[in-house]
């Protein structure tokens, strides 16, 4: 049974747990369904003459709106509903919660140069890409080469708004924030060299249109450029959003149930915990030799395909989950080339055990779920706004690294279990720094070189891409970077109630079916909407 095959399957699961509520599903749950709708139109800014409106105007006009949305959706009661279409209305109040904090505290539009960037050429791991941009995305590397004329004239057409735009965000851009003004500019410099290397690779076949477009884009993004670093210098304020700002993000748009101060702990105790198991492992380990890194392409080639092989192995041979033949092409796809360095964190590990990130490539078949089998619910079949799924798909990818070492994926290769603890260091480390910043307690490069010194093995390099890449996606997407590791212990959670619930009638590859089914929500509604139940912490936040 293939993944284009399994909606019959998705249906009747969410049925079935929605056929237990006291009231039948009826004009209520319509009703939010057909708010939802009017609600995805209401959060897109509005175009003028083909171009999105971010001006100061037009966001206070979109903020007096919301507060009608607000009042419109408090009036729909979800009490009575069945368990899965209360945790759509969850959902649809979290994402205006998400515009909410935008234009309160975030404007993105306003502080974050960044926030222009709209042309990207690699495809994000992630049902909607990671941090807030303006909308319009260009995303070149879903266009096969040699491009159709159909994909040129689409291409063409979405670049054209892009002079505009950053014409207007030279207008817009207010904020005094340094490090999202600083990193923000680079962020727009990488952009021009992407449109750059675009532009370049046209064959002499590419319509006139597409050309112009492309140089057109460049050549607005370059001024936009000259137009931050002439200003760069009087921007010496904080970018964070506060401790306080960050608790009500936490609670009302991430779904999260910690505040700063909790989630500094648990990031404290996983940084702990990965580096002292890390050393017992180096112990366990000492008499074999270290794990040494994929050297040559072929080499590169052979592990890596290999690394996917045995993976799916392992998952249907320990029915830990039902493996579909699109599985294994949606890894097998992603596994990339060989690159003789320097290395950055992720390919330190990769090309030591290549099968270990395989398994935080869940996403992937995350995504071809979300493709060619979407969830019934109809708040659920596309990405959720203000990446809150995130604790549900990093979360998730990150803990099933960990488990898999449990079920005995690693057990014919005792060093990779170091491995393992490397990563939890570095995503406890990393989601420190971002916690840091937005209690403005640290700069991004405060935070950056926290991450590195805090990584085992000096694999997180800060004279690297890597550690700053993602301290900025931090600082412009409050609660990303703890949600690889509250997601994971939310999960780790919800597997123990399932288990204590369901007895000897649990069962790995029952759970996971179950899991996926619900589709790609905050872990916390994942946990609920599994045991029937809220948690304590679950009923706090929905107060």
């Amino acid at each position: 049974m293939t993944l284009l095959k399994t909606s019959a399957l998705a249906l009747s699961v969410y049925l079935s747990a929605s056929s237990g509520g006291s009231a039948a599903p009826g004009a209520s749950y319509d009703q939010l369904v057909a708010f939802f709708k009017e609600w995805r139109a209401f959060q897109k800014p509005r175009l003028a003459n083909g171009v999105p409106d971010y001006s100061a105007a037009a966001m206070a006009a979109q903020q007096r709106g919301l507060e009608d949305m607000k009042r419109r959706l408090a009036a729909i009661d979800p009490s009575g509903w069945p368990i899965p279409q209360q945790v759509d209305y969850q959902i649809v109040r979290a994402e205006l919660s998400g515009l909410d904090f935008d234009h309160r505290v975030l404007k993105p539009w306003a502080n974050n140069p960044g926030f222009y960037v709209t042309v990207f050429d690699e495809e994000s791991d992630q049902p909607a890409r990671e941090g807030p941009f303006a909308l319009g995305a260009v995303e070149l590397w879903s266009y096969p080469l040699p491009l159709s004329a159909e994909s040129a004239a689409a291409i063409a057409g979405g670049l054209k708004p892009i002079p505009a735009l950053l014409a207007q965000a030279k207008t817009n851009l207010t904020g005094n924030g340094r490090d999202l003004w600083v990193w923000g500019t680079k962020a727009l410099r990488d952009q021009s060299k992407v449109l750059t290397g675009f532009g370049a690779g046209l064959d002499a076949r590419a319509p006139a249109a597409l050309r112009t477009n492309v140089d057109a884009a460049r050549k607005a993004t370059d001024d936009l450029v000259a137009w931050l670093d002439a200003r760069a210098a009087s921007k010496t304020g904080p970018s964070g959003v506060g401790i306080a700002n960050y608790d009500w993000y936490l609670k009302h748009v991430q779904l999260v149930p910690y505040d700063w101060a909790e989630v500094v702990t648990l990031m404290e105790r996983e940084l702990a915990r990965s580096q002292a198991l890390l050393a017992m492992e180096e112990i366990r380990n000492a008499a074999l030799p270290p794990l040494m890194p994929v050297a040559s392409a072929d080499e590169y080639d052979r592990r890596f395909n290999a690394a996917v092989t045995e993976y799916m192995a392992f998952l249907r041979d320990r029915e830990i989950l039902t493996v579909t033949p699109d599985m294994d092409p949606a890894l097998r796809a992603r596994i990339g080339k060989y690159s003789a360095g320097p290395r950055e964190f992720f390919s330190e590990v990769d090309y030591r055990d290549p099968e270990i990130m395989r398994t935080h490539g869940y996403h992937w078949f995350d995504k071809a779920r979300m493709a060619h089998d979407p969830n019934p619910s109809p708040i659920r079949k596309d990405a959720l706004l203000y990446n809150i799924f995130n604790t549900r798909t990093e979360g998730h990818a990150t803990g099933w690294e960990e488990l898999m070492m449990q079920a005995g994926m690693f057990d014919a290769r005792p060093r990779a279990r170091e491995l393992v603890y490397i990563l939890v260091a570095e995503r406890a480390a990393r989601a420190l720094g971002e916690l840091y910043m937005q209690a403005n307690v640290m700069t991004l490069e405060q935070a950056a070189a926290f991450a590195c010194a805090n990584t085992p093995r000096g694999w997180l390099r800060l004279d690297g891409q890597l550690v700053r890449g993602e301290q900025h996606l931090y600082l412009q997407q409050p609660g990303y970077g703890p949600s690889y590791l509250v997601g994971k212990i939310e999960i780790e959670k919800l597997i123990a109630e399932r288990r204590e619930q369901l007895g000897e009638k649990f069962t790995m590859k029952g759970f996971m079916d179950g899991f996926n089914a619900v589709g790609l929500i905050p872990a916390s509604l994942v946990r609920w909407e599994m045991t029937g139940k809220q948690s304590d912490e679950l009923k706090k936040m929905l107060e």
